[in-house]
């Protein structure tokens, strides 16, 4: 049976996510504060390891999803140097863009996406959604009240607002914003990067933790890049999924 048609939503849960985080704590430990004392290679061990894994995930996913994934890496790639380089939103350790990150971006992208379109998952879809934005605010205002953390407040009420009307991508998204904040957690953690004290370090009424709470709302501007690229290139295909979802919705006579 595939993973989308399991009718257990733990194994679902631990195929997507708990790999995915598992993911995390182990190749972000090989870019870390602790690798680094021991090699002055602990990036190129990060990235090696990441290429391997996206190729295994590129080529086990439908050719739907490989799509996805490869504008997952490009949008990826420009989003890090706009948003790292140029605007200096958050730094890496190295000052630099490592190569696993866009490449991490489409394995994260793709692992969330997994797990909301899951039968499983959707037949409890919205117990998920109530527990996820009930931890959502408590993680949010924990941060804003202990580290003073308005700009990851102040993002995640946006998302929230957001969200309130986007029944059909609120679990995709709510999913999102779980998975950014142990990404967050671990790569800060390990010091792959930070945030200053400030968003953008320019707007002091901003102050921000390291990492800011709801940091996920530019990882939205992913997620909508990466569907929009596959809507452009496939656009008949995506009126036509359209269509059929307007007649299985329509009333019945």
């Amino acid at each position: 049976m595939s993973l989308l048609a399991s009718k257990s939503p733990i194994y679902t849960t631990f195929k997507t996510l708990g790999l995915l985080y598992l993911f995390f704590v182990v190749g972000l430990f090989l870019d870390s504060f602790y690798m680094v004392r021991i090699t002055e290679n602990a990036q190129f061990y990060a990235n090696a390891l990441m290429l391997i894994v996206f190729f295994i995930t590129f080529f086990k996913v439908t050719p739907r999803l490989k799509e996805q994934m490869v504008s997952a890496v490009l949008i990826g790639f420009f989003g890090e140097y706009l948003f790292s380089i140029l605007l200096g939103m958050y730094t890496y350790r190295l000052e630099n863009v490592p190569h696993y990150i866009p490449f991490g971006h489409a394995f994260v992208y793709i692992a969330v996406l997994c797990f909301s379109k899951a039968a499983s998952i959707k037949a409890r879809r919205k117990q998920i959604e109530t527990f996820l934005i009930i931890a959502i605010i408590i993680y949010a205002t924990l941060f804003l009240v202990l580290k003073n953390d308005v700009f990851g407040f102040v993002m995640t009420v946006a998302t929230l607002f957001i969200l309130r009307n986007k029944s059909k991508e609120r679990l995709f998204y709510l999913t999102m914003y779980a998975s950014v904040v142990v990404l967050e957690l671990v790569g800060t953690y390990y010091k792959c990067w930070f945030w200053p004290s400030t968003a953008w370090s320019v707007v002091p009424f901003l102050p921000s933790a390291n990492p800011p709470s709801g940091i996920s709302l530019f990882y939205f501007l992913l997620d909508l890049g990466t569907l929009w690229l596959y809507k452009q290139r496939h656009r008949e295909a995506w009126q036509r999924m359209k269509d059929i979802r307007k007649i299985r919705l329509a009333p019945k006579n």
